[in-house]
């Protein structure tokens, strides 16, 4: 139902003949892909000039145990480690220049404005070797894996910087007009009420984001940095069976930014229960039972339909009086106005010390008059 929800958001639901055609498509598509993927394993089975890479002589030593406990694993780790840290680095980098870019200092916004672009603009494999290099020069331990790290933290730092800054931008300009009304400041409007909202609405995209940081890290393996994609070619090489190696190493790939994903998807829904509340009719004012004063309002509150009307479902203040509860009817709305209940909008006149409805011509008092359900 979601899923149908969601498609007719964003175009029309087709008719009758484009399903059909629709259907057709999909069919043929199947088919042509089909019919590639048989000549695909027909060609590895039977190469013009090689031997069968879909025997099992050459997937065996891809897929024996000690692939799995000295290569792929390790491998992997290597992978989630720097991923992990990258996408520590990124998310503090991305807090700290989107909100530098957002806050009035112009010099402190225009330099933090240079440096995402700048960021965002080199590619992230130039800056691994220009790290790499740098920090082999400068003999630190090592060079890869920091190099890996911190050109990671920069380019995708500078993605969640923009997703701050776009997330404040998103956000009802009442946010920021009642943070000024409150006596805030601009910097204090940022710090307090918008950038912790735009934090909770950017997860899902952030979260999205660590599948490009996960898979950005096979880049590392250019400057020698031992990943998952370096371990599985070491593997390759050593049993002659480098295109079965990144086959598995693809499928590995494929797992885990497969389980991301479903953790992008699954995160919204779960925001979405957390910060959302039902939607129920909104309650009476609290009403004090043992009070003889508030017979008015224990009358009202009482009452399934108003005056033949449909279901309650609306917020009016009644007066707190010791008026009798047999005029409960006539007094309900002294005080309150709801748009809903014409009752409520009749013009009134004062007179001395009450007033008078000008079109229903009932006589009302502000204070209850003497000796009219005075409390004794």
């Amino acid at each position: 139902m979601a899923a149908s929800n969601e498609s007719a958001l964003l175009f029309d639901q087709p008719g009758p003949r484009m399903r059909k055609r629709i259907r057709v498509i999909n069919w043929i598509a199947a088919i042509v892909f089909l019919a590639v993927l048989v000549l695909i394993l027909v060609r590895l089975y039977n190469p013009p000039d090689g031997e069968n890479q879909l025997s099992w002589e050459l997937w065996k030593p891809a897929l024996d145990g000690e692939a799995w406990s000295d290569f792929y694993l390790p491998g992997l780790w290597a992978t989630l480690r720097a991923t992990f840290l990258a996408v520590i680095g990124a998310v503090v980098f991305g807090l700290l220049f989107g909100i530098g870019r957002l806050i009035p200092n112009m010099v402190m916004r225009n330099v933090c404005a240079v440096v995402i672009e700048f960021c965002r603009a080199v590619p992230v494999l130039i800056m691994m070797i220009f790290f790499w290099r740098a920090f082999a020069f400068l003999d630190l331990p090592s060079p890869a894996y920091w190099s890996v790290v911190i050109s990671l933290v920069l380019y995708n730092g500078s993605v969640v910087a923009e997703l701050v800054r776009s997330g404040v931008g998103n956000l009802p300009n009442g946010q920021h007009e009642a943070a000024v009304a409150l006596g805030l400041t601009r910097t204090q409007s940022l710090m307090s009420v918008e950038v912790p909202q735009a934090i909770y609405a950017m997860l899902p995209a952030a979260v999205t984001q660590l599948v490009v940081v996960l898979k950005d890290t096979a880049l590392g393996s250019i400057i020698m940095y031992t990943d998952l994609l370096q371990e599985s070619r070491r593997l390759g090489s050593m049993y002659f069976d480098i295109l079965q190696t990144l086959v598995v190493a693809a499928v590995i790939y494929f797992i885990v930014c497969w389980l991301l994903s479903r953790l992008a998807e699954w995160l919204p829904s779960h925001m979405q229960k957390r910060t959302l509340a039902p939607t129920e009719a909104e309650p009476v004012a609290p009403i004090a039972i043992m009070d003889p004063s508030n017979a008015n309002q224990i009358a009202v509150a009482r009452e399934e339909r108003p005056l033949g009307g449909a279901q309650r479902t609306y917020h009016v203040h009644h007066r707190g009086s010791n008026a009798s509860i047999h005029n409960w009817r006539r007094t309900r709305y002294a005080q309150g106005f709801d748009e809903t209940q014409p009752e409520s909008q009749i013009q009134v006149h004062h007179r001395g010390m009450g007033h008078t409805d000008q079109d229903s011509g009932h006589s009302r008092f502000p204070y209850p008059r003497k000796g009219k359900g005075k409390r004794k």
